[in-house]
């Protein structure tokens, strides 16, 4: 079965820069633009693998996060995708729920090899 993927990110030039190289590899992709929309996304479908951006409008990344764990949904792994790189950023995130961090700015093929592992492929 082909792994199912939910980027959510509010700057449309990464965002397809990342489903580009994310499709190449045969992943099935939705899209977010902002954090309620991911929200709603990952409420509908099951996903694979979640790589949510910090900083987005209507909820940050942190907020989904926060929010899906809440719920009990312990089963979706999620990626930060930040620019906020230090270590105490990290640990936040890891704190609300987050499986994976990587900062901004990271190359498409370190992120496509990141997803590969978490994957399992």
């Amino acid at each position: 079965m082909t792994p199912r993927l939910l980027i959510a990110e509010d700057e449309e030039i990464l965002r397809m820069l990342i489903v580009d190289t994310l499709e190449d590899d045969g992943y099935d992709i939705d899209e977010a633009e902002d954090g309620a929309e991911a929200y709603s996304f990952i409420q509908d479908n099951d996903y694979d693998l979640v790589l949510l951006d910090y900083m987005m409008p209507e909820m940050t990344g942190l907020e989904v996060i926060k929010k899906v764990r809440s719920e009990g949904n312990m089963d979706v792994k999620i990626m930060m995708l930040t620019a906020k790189a230090q270590k105490k950023d990290e640990e936040i995130a890891r704190e609300a729920g987050a499986d994976y961090f990587i900062s901004k700015p990271f190359s498409p093929v370190e992120l496509a090899s990141v997803v590969e592992d978490i994957l399992g492929e």
